[in-house]
Formats: structure tokens, C-alpha cells, sequence
């Protein structure tokens, strides 16, 4: 039922993770891509070739999403391969420990610059886009640390709250303008980030505190992504979608 042919979406840090499995399930459907990339090169053609293999077209770009001049210039790279731009997926991020005793402006300034102006940064760049396209489509990730906190890791919920309050306030905004704007919420998911800590000593409090009783998988999450990017929630805008196997009921 659902297709994306001769659409246009962006999806930052899709090299991997939640990222790379958003990227290869919109190939699937028909959608170009442009792959965002900071660390692995190899990893990002590895997912660009498989999206290929599927019939669309996939670029790989490296841009530090916490930069403005490389996120614009990115945008702008992606407009210019194919003409327009969709589907904005804010997806990269960082989730780092520290508790607020020993936290260092670094750490802070790091998570804050990634996480928060990370999502900013290509939202601000591609919007002008979509403004004069009349249309697009605008996903963010966030997590549940940004609706009941995290200890030992303020900066990263703090950062996932803003992005809670950023979707609704410019699915509003940007509604005249035919531009959607949404929010995926996950809860544990199995990624690189996430992996030592599922199969540390924290593993059985972790899963006891999921009512399915396991943590996610990244197509779990892209899933949701994939349908607020696509024609089954075409009414649908300023919601956060929670993806946690029950952890976090907040309606």
C-alpha cells in the first residue's frame, strides 16, 4: 500500500541503525535518498548500494549535522542531484553518559549541539525548499528519555524534550504551507548506540521495565517512520509517535 516513487528523502546518520533501516524500507517503496554520514564512509555505501540494488537512486554525503555551513550545503547538494527535497527524516544523535555532578561543559555542549541543533540545522535549510515546492514532510526522532527524563543522562533527555516541543510548535507553523511535521518517540531499540548497555549488568532492570519484555529493533522504529512519510497519514501532523513495547504510556 504504500509507495514513495519519485520522492526525495534526506535521512541524517543512515549509515547505520535506526537511520540505515528508515533509508533501505523507504528504497523498498521507491524513494530516492541522499544518506547522511560523519564516521563511516564505508558503511554509508554499503547502504546506498543496497538501496541501489532496489532500484532508486542513493547518494552518500558526509556533513557534521551540529555544523550549519555543511548541513546547508548539504541540502542544498541534495536539491540540486535531484530537484527537490520530500522528506526530511532528523534521525543522527548521540546519547552519552553523565551524571549533573561531574558533567562538563563538553558533554554537554556536545549533546546539545547534536541532538538539538542537529534537527535545527536541516530543518532550517530544507524548509525554504518546501515553502516554494508547497509540500514536504518532516520526521523527527526523539526518544522517551524526552518525556519522563533519564538520570545520568539530563543532556540527552533535555535535548529529546526540545525536539517534542520543536514538532508541534512547527506543525503549526508550517501547516499553511502543506509541510507535515512529526515525531518518533522510541523507547530501548538494539542499535550500536544501545547495544552494551542491553547486554550489560543493567540488561534484566532494563527489560523488566518493558512490558513486551525486549527492547525494539531499527525496523521497528523505521517503520513508524516510513508510514508518517507516507500517503496513510497524510492528516497527521504534530504528533508523537511512541515506539516502546509499553514502556512509556503518554497518550
Amino acid at each position: 500500500m504504500i509507495s514513495l516513487r519519485n520522492k526525495v528523502a534526506l535521512i541524517t546518520g543512515a549509515s547505520r541503525g535506526i537511520g540505515k533501516a528508515a533509508a533501505l524500507m523507504f528504497a523498498q517503496t521507491g524513494c530516492d535518498l541522499v544518506i547522511n554520514y560523519y564516521n563511516s564512509e564505508k558503511d554509508a555505501k554499503e547502504v546506498a548500494t543496497h538501496a541501489e540494488n532496489l532500484g532508486v537512486t542513493a547518494k552518500i554525503y558526509k556533513a557534521d549535522i551540529s555544523n550549519k555551513r555543511q548541513v546547508e550545503d548539504m541540502v542544498a547538494y541534495a536539491v540540486k542531484e535531484f530537484g527537490r527535497i520530500d522528506i526530511l527524516v532528523n534521525n543522527a544523535g548521540v546519547w552519552k553518559y553523565a551524571a549533573i555532578d561531574r558533567m562538563t561543559e563538553e558533554q554537554l555542549k556536545e549533546t546539545i549541539a547534536v541532538n538539538l541543533y542537529g534537527t535545527f540545522y536541516p530543518i532550517t535549510a530544507s524548509v525554504p525548499y518546501m515553502i516554494k515546492q508547497r509540500s514536504g514532510n518532516i520526521i523527527n526522532i526523539s526518544s522517551t528519555a524526552g518525556q519522563r527524563g533519564e538520570p545520568y543522562h539530563s543532556h540527552y533527555a533535555a535535548s529529546k524534550g526540545a525536539i517534542i516541543s520543536l514538532t508541534k510548535s512547527l506543525a503549526v507553523e508550517l501547516a499553511p504551507h502543506h509541510i507535515r511535521v512529526n515525531c518518533v518517540a522510541p523507547g530501548w531499540v538494539d542499535t550500536d548506540m544501545s547495544h552494551a548497555s542491553l547486554m550489560g549488568e543493567e540488561r534484566e532492570k532494563i527489560l523488566q521495565a518493558i512490558p513486551m519484555g525486549r527492547a525494539g529493533t531499527a525496523d521497528e522504529i523505521a517503520g513508524s517512520v516510513l508510514f508518517l512519510a507516507s500517503e496513510l497519514s497524510t492528516f497527521i501532523t504534530g504528533e508523537i509517535i511512541n515506539v516502546n513495547g509499553g514502556a512509556v504510556l503518554c497518550g
